[in-house]
């Protein structure tokens, strides 16, 4: 393996990386060899290929970022042992910018290129396919270089090349103890639930004289526990020279909140492969998207600027949702759906019918009930709204201090009389006895539809699909409107939705039984009418 020729300056490669000197810190200890870094980038650029896509097969030719990531790690050493100065790295870019490809590399070159004797090797990921990925990168590259291809065994699992090992782990697969790691390359951090594999794998780099840990993500969102906002937060402040620590790099690409994400400009500064493979015109698609869908704008920040952004956000914008304010027609004998919320029995309930038109409406009709004694409570304090709401026949006051599901269950009779009822979906908390009743004794189907991201992810993108396209008729209707102005999303590791009650600004009974009519009339749109069953289902 020998030096490439090379045509760049080294030094202003390694003094690329955003808002991090490698010099200021390097102090009499390290000093940086050239000729080191040189032969690491040269190794990539001669002997490693790209595996997937238009340059699959191609030779993997660095971009400047990438080589100021290689030549700071293998090119800095300490004076008096030759050793690596880092030991660390924190590599935090953006999807679409390479991220397994480099962790792929960092194998390959502590494969063939790292002196250390009886290495261990690991790349580890939160779930098994994604943690196989890096595996079948570095495989790729080595079918792709006969002079590694014949010094490498490959099995399913791992690979050998001579006594240096190199398997892919995930943290599904339990606690992982007893490893003696030589390479560390921590693939998508954000998406660990805890940092219980990461600090056993840690652990398990203390018994070699120079080891690495990289781990290559992208953000993740504000929350408790998570091992990639704690190793963010520690990389800015040594890039920052808050905390002094010579042996960890950081790679920090990121755009700030404060600036403004619908700018190209934005686009560059966070995204280190701009123009390469983060194609501008496809940013300008995903930023229009997110423009027009809140839960989308979240996730763009998030995956495509690195901006932290929080698990819990309003999703809906009036001014969208006024604009898809056609009228709700449902006519007599319509096959319609139901969403029936019962979440407080002391204040609010809703149920919501949905009837899909021929041109691809959803019209959608709530109705709701309350506490007599609620409404009293709110016009002591001098609050009409809800008064006003059961004089208009928006709102049913049912007597006393809790909701009397007779009448509920009277209506939900009266429409299933009035309209082809052929779902009820429910959410079972409070609603367990009431769904049962109306199942077993009037012949309505119930489905039990739960409220976690499995049950609400596709129905609440479905009903933010139509509201954009207007093809949402909700009619104006006050209360509905004000639950949608309510209504804050939980959003998860993977982008999937469900409504937060925690974080909402009031009530949103309404639109959470609209989402599950929504759901269950999309779900059959193309299955045509199961009037026809009886029973209590669940999804």
């Amino acid at each position: 393996m020998s030096v490439a020729t090379v045509n760049y300056d080294i030094n202003r490669a390694i003094r690329s990386l955003p808002g991090y000197d490698p010099f200021a810190q390097a102090g009499e200890r390290y000093e940086f060899v050239e000729s080191l870094a040189f032969d690491a980038i040269a190794f990539v650029e001669e002997c490693c290929t790209f595996v997937e896509g238009p340059k699959a097969g191609e030779p993997f030719l660095l971009e400047t970022w990438q080589k100021g990531i290689i030549g700071n790690i293998w090119g800095w050493r300490d004076r008096k042992t030759g050793l690596r100065r880092f030991r660390e790295a924190f590599v935090f870019i953006p999807r679409g910018n390479g991220k397994t490809e480099l962790a792929a590399v960092f194998v390959c070159l502590f494969l063939y290129l790292d002196p250390e004797k009886g290495a261990r090797l690991y790349s580890s990921a939160a779930e098994a396919d994604q943690a196989r990925l890096c595996f079948d990168r570095v495989a790729g590259m080595i079918r792709n270089e006969p002079l590694m291809l014949e010094r490498t065994e490959i099995y399913k699992f791992n690979m050998v090349v001579g006594d240096k090992s190199y398997k892919y782990l995930s943290a599904v697969a339990g606690t992982k103890h007893g490893f003696n790691v030589q390479l560390l390359v921590n693939d998508e951090l954000h998406a660990h639930k805890t940092p219980e594999l990461t600090e056993v794998l840690m652990t398990g780099m203390g018994k070699r004289p120079n080891p690495l840990a990289v781990h290559i993500t992208t953000s993740d969102y504000e929350r408790e526990g998570s091992i990639c906002n704690q190793k963010h937060d520690y990389a800015g402040k040594v890039r920052d020279g808050i905390i002094v620590d010579p042996a960890f790099l950081p790679v920090v690409y990121e755009a700030s909140k404060e600036d403004d994400w619908t700018s190209p400009e934005v686009w560059r500064k966070a995204n280190p492969n701009f123009g390469v493979s983060v194609p501008e015109d496809y940013m300008l698609r995903e930023c229009t998207r997110a423009k027009d869908d809140p839960a989308f704008e979240n996730t763009f920040k998030r995956l495509h600027l690195n901006i932290r952004t929080e698990q819990a956000f309003r999703l809906i914008q009036m001014l969208k949702w006024d604009a898809s304010d056609g009228p709700a027609e449902i006519p007599d004998n319509a096959d319609v759906y139901g969403g029936l919320d019962l979440a407080s029995v002391e204040d609010m309930a809703a149920l919501c019918l949905c009837h899909t038109d021929r041109d691809g409406n959803y019209h959608v009709r709530p109705h709701y009930w309350v506490p007599e004694e609620k409404v009293r409570e709110m016009e002591r304090r001098g609050d009409r709204t809800y008064a006003m709401w059961v004089r208009d026949g928006l709102l049913t006051a049912t007597p006393g201090s809790s909701i009397d599901y007779r009448s509920i269950r009277q209506h939900v009779n009266a429409v299933a009389k009035r309209y082809n009822l052929c779902e009820l979906a429910f959410d079972p908390w409070n609603a367990r006895q009431l769904a049962t009743e109306l199942a077993e004794e009037d012949g309505i189907v119930m489905v039990e539809h739960r409220q976690g991201t499995v049950s609400m992810n596709e129905p609440m993108k479905k009903l933010i699909a139509l509201m954009l396209e207007k093809k949402l008729r909700h009619g104006a209707h006050p209360i509905l409107r004000w639950n949608a102005s309510n209504l804050s999303a939980y959003e998860d590791q993977s982008g999937n939705l469900r409504p937060d009650k925690a974080t909402s600004s009031g009530k949103i009974d309404g639109i959470v039984a609209a989402v599950m009519a929504v759901g269950r009339a999309s779900l059959h749109a193309t299955e045509g009418s199961v009037y026809e069953r009886r029973g209590l289902l669940s999804v």
